[in-house]
């Protein structure tokens, strides 16, 4: 690990003289680097969330990357975050949640609702490298929250607490806690609040801390409970109105939701040069592994995966700044579809890796930490189904009104190099209103001059589609167009889900021709084949020499030891 060029400890370096991240944490494969692999491994055989790891991220400043940037932060762009905590999860999945996530999360609803005084105090604990948690959860009630029954009564000039949080990350050793509280016994929207809790101020005689919860994967996450009885918490400690809770849980998920998938990508790009590794220098039959047929289309499924996912998910982050009127269906597509490709990914890329992907010692033994975590930490914060709830009753008026006459997005919602406006947390809009002008990406396309002809016939399988998706949604029952929905509702998030990921695959082609990688035709003609059959459309025969050219790309990256993703830059070791 590069100590020399970490920053002082307690101070976050100003935006851009920060070091790089992945050269600050050093080779992984360095058995002396206190944050190498062989140090994460043996943290995830204790249970314990490695210390070292922390010491570096309070070194590098990273709790300033949740805090914005005019309360002293660096936090200005959801996509730069994505490629910043990539870097941690590429790493260690469980320091990524342990110590960023859970505290993304508990902020973020401050920044949505919370006064000037709530966020320059939130913002200053975070800069001093303090950690936060949010009390949402409960056992009883799952993630409907709108069922949660930890009370907080209103008594003179103080609220009274009652209740517990189940299962909740970082909460026993959080110095602020965003709790998620009934205020309100009436049912409704209005029956819930945030309160943020300065841990330190609350009489230790009225919470209990409960037990922790052990997992199978991000085994050093410290998850547990806490119990309140009668506990005191002062008045001015709601964030926003009394009773908005729900309302500021729309807008301030739609961040989360919007920027923890593109952090998710760095598990697989992880994943995907640890199974090429030995690819390479496993021989079988008088060659290397990688060189027989169905591994070398296993490893090049699982690069355009990757790309794929990187760039629905870079789009959607880019949403919350361009088009966050609309990114309330593109937040929870996009934490649907995500974690369910980068999933399908390393289990396919496990079978390459055979009995070598369980176990837990050895050259390859990040893979079977890394299969674990996935899971546990695409689960974090919104489940799939909670995610396609989202989406299923904003359906019918899309196939009414977006699907067919949306205008197309601005060019910067593609263009990775362009600045973006600054995120308006408050400004995110509750529901998409029928406006999708991601999708509609495709048929601008169809419509321009000089297209390229494979594209445009596997865009216009997508376009056709989504008319066909159009007509079912239009049609749906009243039933199915609720969280109470039935499998096919569902299935119909699925696929336009898919169709969302073509649309931005074709965006990031088509808006960065200056990028000698991107601008290159293969890689979305194999991304669009991919995704039509995953819809079961038949994209034709490929293109000779179509795997070939994408496998001597993700050759070349190994060898020159870049990143598999969009950004395609330099790791360390």
């Amino acid at each position: 690990m590069t100590v020399d060029t970490a920053p002082v400890p307690g101070t976050a370096p100003a935006l851009g003289s920060e070091p790089d991240l992945e050269a600050y944490l050093g080779d992984p494969h360095d058995p002396a680097n206190p944050v190498g692999y062989p140090a994460v491994l043996a943290a995830d055989e204790r249970g314990e969330l490695l210390a070292e790891g922390e010491r570096a991220l309070d070194g590098y400043g990273l709790n300033a990357e949740f805090v914005p940037r005019a309360l002293g932060g660096r936090f200005d762009r959801a996509d730069r975050l994505a490629q910043v905590l990539r870097a941690v999860f590429r790493r260690d999945t469980t320091l990524g949640v342990g110590y960023g996530v859970t505290t993304f999360i508990a902020a973020t609803p401050v920044w949505t609702s919370g006064t000037a005084e709530q966020r320059r105090w939130m913002a200053d604990l975070l800069l001093r490298h303090g950690k936060a948690s949010a009390g949402y959860n409960e056992l009883a009630h799952g993630t409907d929250f709108g069922r949660a029954a930890l009370q907080a009564r209103l008594d003179g000039d103080h609220f009274v607490v009652t209740g517990r949080k189940e299962m909740v990350g970082n909460l026993s050793r959080a110095d602020a806690v965003t709790l998620f509280a009934r205020t309100d016994d009436r049912l409704g929207s209005r029956s819930h609040s945030h309160l943020l809790l300065d841990m330190a101020a609350l009489p230790a005689a009225h919470r209990r801390h409960l037990r922790r919860y052990h997992t199978a994967g991000v085994r050093g996450v410290l998850l547990g409970g806490l119990e309140f009885t009668d506990c005191p918490v002062p008045a001015d400690a709601v964030v926003g109105d009394l009773g908005s809770a729900m309302e500021t849980v729309l807008r301030a998920f739609q961040v989360t939701r919007g920027v923890l998938p593109g952090m998710a990508v760095g598990i697989v790009d992880t994943q995907l040069r640890t199974v090429l590794r030995f690819a390479l220098d496993r021989r079988l039959y008088g060659m290397p592994v990688a060189e027989l047929p169905h591994a070398r289309a296993t490893l090049v499924d699982g690069f355009l995966d990757l790309l794929i996912s990187d760039c629905l998910a870079t789009v959607v982050a880019r949403a919350l700044h361009v088009l966050p009127e609309q990114t309330s269906v593109y937040s929870a597509a996009v934490k649907y579809l995500v974690p369910k490709l980068l999933q399908e990914a390393a289990h396919r890329l496990s079978v390459v890796l055979g009995a070598r992907s369980y176990l837990r010692d050895g050259p390859y033994a990040i893979f079977q930490k890394n299969l674990r975590d996935l899971l546990a930490a695409t689960l974090t914060h919104a489940s799939a189904a909670v995610c396609q709830a989202t989406i299923i009753p904003q359906l019918p008026r899309l196939a009414q009104q977006g699907w067919r006459s949306s205008p197309p997005p601005p060019p910067a919602l593609f263009r990775l190099a362009d600045p973006l406006p600054p995120l308006d947390f408050a400004g995110l809009g509750l529901s998409a209103r029928g406006m999708d002008s991601l999708t509609a990406t495709l048929r601008e396309y169809l419509a321009g001059p000089g297209n390229d002809p494979a594209v445009a016939r596997l865009c216009g399988l997508f376009t056709a589609e989504l008319d066909r998706l159009a007509e079912v949604c239009a049609e749906l029952p009243p039933r199915d167009r609720t969280v109470i929905a039935g499998r096919r509702s569902f299935d119909l998030t699925d696929r336009y889900a898919t169709v969302l990921a073509a649309a931005a695959c074709l965006g990031v082609w088509w808006h960065n021709q200056d990028d000698p990688f991107l601008r290159d035709t293969p890689w979305l003609l194999a991304a669009l084949s991919r995704l039509a059959g995953r819809l079961g459309l038949d994209p034709g025969a490929a293109p000779d020499g179509l795997e070939r050219h994408l496998f001597i790309e993700l050759l070349e990256r190994h060898e020159e030891n870049r990143g598999f993703d969009l950004v395609n830059r330099h790791l360390a070791g």
